[in-house]
């Protein structure tokens, strides 16, 4: 049995607790079954099946993490303590690995995303049974959809190569649109995944339920603002600016609301640490942290963001996401608030570097692992200056990004930007982007910058580290250079290794 069907077995659990919580019915009257899974008879199972934002909102990708140049793991701070950095597929997916990675443990990010995908497919194809009323089962269709494409772009922009017309015929994924074990497993061409991932947008774009509903935003469901906000991700990905700047635009009007960081932004908790112990520099320092870091478990600051148009998260198991010098040079730190709340100094010490200590920052935004990776306002804004400023219209894509940097910035004129002409106005914001979605979106960003017809966007990726082997870093050898070069095949992330083998040769690895 493959490991996506083994996603899907491990995730009947979860859908029953989904069914069985206080605030519904007791909705399961038959047990699951190999062929038949789950047994839905009532629009209202499905919805609150499609309501269960702990489901769908995190995305534990380790390429987005580690493998950009936003990530500054260099050889200097993993000498300040090796063991801060033992994890062996932080250091292979830092490094472009391809042999030792697919058998990175806890890998999640895969089965992850084919739980959301069989989720959908069970509320897609449960709809011609199920009693409920047509306006219902339009918006659960519409909802359902929306998850469907969205996990198959994250799955295709990770494992995938980016989609050209030289790569169309590549190596894609397998296309799962029922509930059925019995459905091929086999990775289809990467034109049929984008083809099914139009399809699916088609149909989501539909939705007519808006994001704020009685005075609530729902950000975690699919909503008009978050589907217009996808479909210009998308073509902005696609290198389609007309369209990008359209659906960037049909968001904006839906909803466009942002966090001012100069008045709603704050502290939390001080942090105090002790370091170089029983030395004469022996000390205790002060961390501060923005108002967001202070819970983990509690979602309500998460999902009440107001800049959400769909509630997803970028999730790092280490707890630690390490801003590139690169990446720090790009603010304003005098005035750019997002330096001042998300970059917190001193963050090494939390990590373990305090003896000796070992001065690093840290890039925090809700606790310590999770980034926002799903649509906000921001992001729209961000894709319509991009596309914008690729149709020649610098004067458009600055406005457009000013109206951002006003909300993050102290006032004072460095917050308006203005451009020369095109390429000037494509780098600053190239350079936006990155200050205000480190991470989270930069690996999707340099994998079009490196596919399409603009060689001034272009970004060649290198480290100088270590060499390195399964079970270890072997940092008593000579250092060696890593390149990621333009259009290399590494830009697609090896599959895990379990999905090979238990496919039993019907799932191909990537090829490199």
């Amino acid at each position: 049995m493959n490991n996506i069907h083994t996603s899907i077995i491990k995730i009947l659990p979860v859908l029953a607790t989904i069914f069985l919580l206080p605030s519904c019915k007791k909705f399961l009257e038959e047990p699951p079954s190999k062929t038949s899974a789950l047994v839905v008879k009532t629009t209202a199972q499905i919805d609150a099946l499609l309501n269960s934002q702990n489901s769908f909102f995190s995305e534990v990708n380790l390429t987005n993490v580690y493998s950009t140049d936003d990530c500054g793991i260099t050889l200097d701070l993993y000498n300040g303590r090796r063991g801060t950095f033992s994890s062996m597929p932080t250091i292979q997916a830092l490094l472009w690995d391809t042999e030792n990675l697919p058998d990175a443990p806890r890998e999640s990010f895969w089965s992850g995303e084919y739980k959301k995908i069989f989720t959908a497919n069970l509320a897609l194809n449960s709809l011609s049974s199920v009693t409920g009323t047509e306006a219902e089962k339009a918006i659960i269709k519409a909802d359902a959809h929306f998850i469907r494409a969205y996990s198959y772009w994250e799955l295709a922009n990770t494992f995938c190569l980016p989609y050209t017309e030289q790569n169309k015929n590549e190596k894609g994924l397998a296309i799962k649109l029922s509930t059925s074990f019995d459905d091929p497993i086999e990775r289809q061409p990467l034109e049929k995944v984008y083809q099914q991932i139009e399809a699916d947008l088609a149909e989501a774009l539909k939705i007519t339920v808006p994001l704020v509903q009685n005075g609530r935003a729902r950000h975690w469901r699919a909503n008009k603002a978050a589907v217009n906000a996808f479909a210009a991700r998308y073509y902005l990905n696609r290198n389609n600016n007309a369209k990008a700047v359209e659906f960037a635009n049909a968001a904006l009007a839906e909803y466009s609301t942002l966090v001012n960081y100069n008045t709603e932004m704050r502290y939390g908790r001080d942090q105090s640490i002790s370091i170089d112990a029983g030395t004469p520099q022996a000390k205790t320092v002060v961390l501060k942290y923005p108002y967001t870091h202070d819970n983990s478990s509690d979602q309500t600051d998460m999902i009440g963001w107001k800049e959400f148009l769909y509630y997803r998260m970028l999730t790092n198991e280490s707890w630690w996401y390490q801003p590139s010098l690169e990446l720090l040079n790009l603010y304003d730190k005098d005035h750019d608030l997002r330096y001042q709340y998300h970059i917190v100094e001193g963050y090494s010490y939390d990590r373990g570097m305090t003896k000796p200590s070992y001065d690093y920052p840290g890039y925090i935004f809700f606790y310590k692992d999770k980034l926002p990776s799903g649509p906000t306002v921001a992001e729209v804004l961000l894709t319509k200056a991009e596309g914008l400023a690729r149709s020649g219209d610098a004067a458009g894509a600055m406005a457009a990004i000013n109206i951002l940097r006003a909300k993050r910035m102290k006032p004072g004129p460095w917050v308006d930007l203005q451009a020369s002409g095109k390429d000037d106005a494509i780098k600053k914001v190239a350079e936006e982007r990155r200050r205000e979605m480190p991470f989270a979106q930069r690996w999707f960003d340099i994998r079009r910058y490196n596919n399409n017809d603009d060689p001034n966007d272009d970004v060649l990726l290198s480290r100088t580290f270590y060499p390195f082997n399964a079970s270890s870093v072997l940092f008593n050898e000579p250092v060696k250079t890593y390149t990621l070069p333009l259009k290399s095949r590494r830009y697609a992330t090896p599959l895990p290794r379990t999905e090979i083998i238990s496919g039993n040769g019907k799932i191909e690895q990537n090829t490199y």
